[in-house]
């Protein structure tokens, strides 16, 4: 088969999955959940409900796709059990995005983030399991693998609740996608350092050993969704991912961005603040002991169900290629960065830097 033609197979059996369907997305006014329902409403979708406690982002949401008959914004908080059972009556999928995500406001505000990122999880699995949803995604974090702050410990415990009930009711299918930074994300360093260069001539960076994985807003989705019709429940799915180097994601936009804010690059000051409480210093997506039973296949790393007491040994998951052993634990400080020429590539090819008025090309980096 040709490579377009196997392209146009998967998408035409992405689409055949989906369509007809009712789905929800919850957190659907964030990065994640607004590129989940445009990906989504391209699929044919009977029904796609958008819930969100944020009223703004769900007037933004209506704004850019209210035209679609098959789309509806609802107002919902789902630490609220009865609001969440609410709005799952007739749904087939539900892809869980909505979470506190920022360390400093976690560390500052456990409580919310124990409603938000334990309790509300734990109402969409059961609202999930009340109404007999079919399938059900719950996107997670790389700082759930050995968690150091209040965020990655309520994320870790999420995706437990999450596994614990898969298939509790005897039909729903519970998964978990994890994965690090999405590039350009609302809060996340690339538009932080695009301001902070732009505007201020001055940047500022906690530690010059930092690394981090980074991915496209598209593609973390489209691996998300694709996730959810590979999963048997009970797993974890994580995409591979770009490893870079923090310093020289900053090199690189200062030297592509100083002369939009009239400097140098050279003028542009790196301020080292040092990390901030629960900051790690690289991320991490799949512990050493995880690592011990995963698999590697295609553009994922997938943690299976527990099977017994072997090495997932009787979990497959032929539709996505051939599989292998990972050789160890998945984190950004033991891969190989990208250099800064793939660097820039990556933050032209996709956009990603708006003042330079580039397009995105859809020649996405990540790992195959």
């Amino acid at each position: 088969m040709f490579k377009g033609e196997a392209v146009r197979g998967q998408r035409d059996r992405i689409s055949g999955f989906f369509a007809g369907r009712r789905v929800a997305v919850t957190g659907a006014a964030g990065t994640i959940g607004r590129e989940l329902v445009a990906q989504l409403l391209a699929l044919d979708v009977a029904e796609l409900r958008g819930l969100d406690n944020d009223e703004n982002g769900l007037f933004e949401l209506d704004k850019a796709f209210g035209h679609n008959p098959q789309f509806s914004g609802l107002l919902c908080d789902i630490s609220s059990s009865r609001a969440v059972r609410q709005v799952f009556d007739g749904v087939d999928y539900v892809f869980h995005a909505a979470a506190l995500k920022h360390v400093p406001i976690c560390e500052r505000s456990p409580s919310a983030s124990i409603d938000v990122n334990i309790r509300g999880v734990e109402n969409v699995v059961e609202a999930a399991l009340e109404k007999r949803v079919s399938r059900v995604v719950f996107t997670s974090s790389d700082k759930a693998v050995h968690p150091t702050n209040v965020m990655g410990a309520s994320k870790l415990l999420g995706e437990r609740l999450a596994l614990s009930a898969n298939r509790r009711n005897g039909i729903t299918l519970i998964t978990c996608t994890r994965f690090g930074n999405v590039a350009g994300s609302r809060g996340s360093v690339l538009p932080l350092f695009r301001e902070q260069i732009i505007k201020q001539g001055r940047l500022t960076l906690t530690s010059a050993a930092m690394t981090r994985f980074f991915m496209t807003q598209a593609l973390a989705v489209r691996l998300v969704i694709e996730s959810l019709i590979h999963a048997k429940g009970g797993d974890v799915f994580i995409p591979k991912m770009s490893a870079v180097a923090i310093t020289d994601l900053a090199t690189v936009m200062i030297r592509l961005l100083a002369p939009v804010g009239g400097r140098l690059a050279e003028e542009v000051q790196i301020d080292v603040t040092g990390p901030r409480p629960g900051e790690k210093l690289y991320e991490e997506l799949l512990s050493e002991d995880e690592a011990d039973r995963a698999i590697s296949v295609g553009a994922y790393l997938i943690v299976p169900p527990q099977q017994g007491k072997g090495r997932g040994e009787t979990a497959t998951y032929p539709g996505l290629g051939s599989q292998t052993r990972p050789r160890q634990s998945y984190a950004s400080n033991r891969e190989l960065p990208l250099t800064q020429s793939e660097i820039e590539a990556f933050l032209k090819d996709n956009a990603l830097l708006p003042e330079l008025g580039q397009q995105p090309l859809l020649r996405l980096v990540a790992a195959a």
